[in-house]
C-alpha cells in the first residue's frame, strides 16, 4: 500500500511545483511589435534613397555620402526596439494621421512612414525622406490629442516644405562654392593657426545653418496651423503644446525621485555621505556646480525660441473657432501614455543605460502605479550595475552629474558614483527583501532577488 501512495504523492507534488510556475503573473503586458511592418518601412526607405542617388547629376559623392549617413540613422530606427510598431499604437497614430492627410489633400501624394519611438528625450522630428517619428519622452507629457496633430503637423510641414532637402542641397552647394574651396586651399597651406582659423569657418557654416533651422521651425508651424485648422481639432493645442516644449526639460511625469526614501532599511540605513557634495576644491575640479544663467538654460532648451514662435501665430490662432481635443480615441490615448512611460523605462535597460532605467523605475514605483514591474526594474537594474562595477565598467552603464540634468537625477548619479560593490549589494538585498511578499509571484523577480543574496553573501 505504501508503494502505491509514493507515485500518487510525486505526481501531485510535481503537478503542484509546475501549476505554481505556470501560474506566475507578468509585471506588465509590453508592446509587441510587428517585424513585418519593420521591414516593409525598411524597404520603402531603401528604395526613396537608391531612387535619390540614382537620379543625381552633380556633386554626386557628396549627395551620396549625406543621403547614405540619413538612410543608416532611419534603419537604425526601423531595426531597433527603438521604433514602435505595436498594432494597437501604430493603428491609433495611423488613424491620428488619416484625419490629418484627408482635411489636406496636398498630402496624399506625400510618402509618409509615421511611427513612435520609445526614445525618452522629448522631440519629434522628421527623417527629411518621408520617416517622421514621435517619441515616447515626448507623448507622456502631450495633455491630448489637439496636441499630438500639432505636432504630426509640425514635422509634416518640415516634409512638406522640402527643408531636409534644401539644407542639403545649400550645404552641398557652399562647400563646393568657388569661395569655399578657395579658403580650404589656403588654410591648408598655411603653416602657423591654420586649424584655428579652419574651425573657426566651420563654426560659422555650423551657425549659419542652425539659423536657417529655427526659420524653418517658424515656417514649419505656420503651415501646421493651415494643416490643422481643417482638421477640425482645437489649434489652442498649439500654444499650449509649445508652452509645454518651452518648459519639458524641466517638467516631471511623476514627482522628483526621493532616493533616501527608496534605499532606506531599518537592517541597513540609508547613509546621508553618499549623496553629499565634495569639498569644494575637488568638486571644482571634477565641475562647475554654479546655477546655469537664462542664456545657458536657453541654449540647452531641446526646443528654443518657444516663446516667439507663439507669438508669431497668436493672432491667426485666436481667429479660429475652438475645435475639439479629442476625436480619434481619448481613451487610448490615455493609455499609451502610461504605456510609454514603461515602455521607454525598459528601452534605457535594453540599451545599458542603467542610471537613466533606475531614475524612471524609481519614479514609477513613488508613483504607487506598475508598482510590480518598478520592482523588479529596480532590482535588475542593481544586480546589472553591481556586476559593471565588479568589472570595472559602471561608467559605461551610468551618466556622469551634469548642470543640465535636473536636481534628483544628479543626486542619484552622485550616489552610484560613491557607492561600493558591498553597499550596492547590501541595498539590493535589503530592498528585494522589502517586496518579496509583493512580488514572489512575478515573473523574474525570485531570479533577481536571489542573485542580491548571492552578492551580499560575499561581504
Amino acid at each position: 500500500m505504501t508503494t502505491a501512495i509514493k507515485p500518487i504523492f510525486f505526481l501531485i507534488s510535481t503537478l503542484l511545483y509546475f501549476s505554481s510556475f505556470s501560474q506566475l503573473k507578468t509585471v506588465y503586458d509590453f508592446q509587441k511589435d510587428d517585424s513585418v511592418l519593420k521591414k516593409a518601412y525598411y524597404g520603402q526607405a531603401l528604395e526613396n534613397k537608391n531612387k535619390l542617388i540614382s537620379s543625381l547629376k552633380e556633386y554626386k559623392k557628396d549627395y551620396q555620402e549625406i543621403y547614405n549617413a540619413r538612410f543608416k540613422e532611419v534603419a537604425d530606427l526601423l531595426q531597433s526596439s527603438r521604433s514602435v510598431t505595436d498594432q494597437q499604437a501604430h493603428n491609433y497614430l495611423q488613424a491620428v494621421l488619416k484625419k490629418i492627410v484627408e482635411a489636406n489633400p496636398e498630402l496624399k501624394a506625400k510618402e509618409v512612414r509615421l511611427i513612435f519611438s520609445r526614445d525618452w528625450w522629448p522631440n519629434a522630428y522628421s527623417m527629411g525622406e518621408g520617416t517622421l517619428t514621435v517619441n515616447a519622452g515626448l507623448m507622456v507629457f502631450l495633455d491630448n490629442e489637439a496636441e499630438l496633430v500639432y505636432v504630426i503637423c509640425h514635422e509634416l510641414s518640415h516634409y512638406y516644405l522640402e527643408h531636409s532637402d534644401r539644407a542639403i542641397k545649400k550645404n552641398v552647394e557652399t562647400y563646393n562654392s568657388p569661395a569655399f574651396q578657395e579658403e580650404l586651399k589656403r588654410l591648408s597651406k598655411q603653416e602657423y593657426g591654420a586649424n584655428k582659423q579652419l574651425e573657426a569657418m566651420l563654426k560659422k557654416f555650423a551657425f549659419s545653418s542652425r539659423q536657417h533651422s529655427r526659420e524653418n521651425e517658424s515656417e514649419a508651424d505656420m503651415q501646421a496651423f493651415i494643416f490643422m485648422k481643417k482638421t477640425g481639432y482645437d489649434c489652442n493645442a498649439i500654444t499650449t503644446c509649445l508652452q509645454l516644449l518651452d518648459s519639458i526639460d524641466e517638467k516631471f511625469l511623476y514627482k522628483p525621485v526621493d532616493v533616501e526614501q527608496a534605499f532606506n532599511f531599518s537592517a541597513y540605513p540609508f547613509k546621508k555621505k553618499w549623496i553629499q557634495k565634495e569639498s569644494s576644491i575637488f568638486s571644482a575640479m571634477k565641475n562647475d556646480e554654479s546655477p546655469l544663467t537664462k542664456k545657458e538654460k536657453d541654449s540647452l532648451k531641446t526646443h528654443p525660441d518657444c516663446s516667439i514662435r507663439i507669438a508669431k501665430l497668436k493672432d491667426q490662432i485666436s481667429k479660429e473657432n475652438v475645435g475639439k481635443k479629442f476625436i480619434v480615441d481619448e481613451t487610448l490615448f490615455q493609455k499609451l501614455k502610461k504605456d510609454f512611460f514603461i515602455e521607454l523605462t525598459e528601452e534605457q535597460f535594453d540599451r545599458k543605460n542603467m542610471s537613466r532605467n533606475l531614475y524612471y523605475s524609481l519614479q514609477i514605483l513613488q508613483s504607487g502605479e506598475n508598482t510590480p514591474f518598478a520592482v523588479l526594474s529596480i532590482a535588475r537594474c542593481l544586480n546589472y550595475i553591481y556586476d559593471s562595477q565588479k568589472d570595472h565598467q559602471v561608467g559605461t552603464v551610468t551618466d556622469k552629474e551634469t548642470r543640465g540634468y535636473p536636481e534628483d537625477y544628479n543626486l542619484l548619479l552622485r550616489m552610484l558614483d560613491k557607492l561600493r560593490l558591498e553597499e550596492i549589494a547590501n541595498l539590493n538585498y535589503n530592498f528585494c527583501i522589502k517586496y518579496e511578499g509583493q512580488l514572489s509571484l512575478y515573473k523574474g523577480f525570485n531570479e533577481e532577488l536571489q542573485k542580491a543574496r548571492k552578492n551580499k553573501s560575499l561581504y
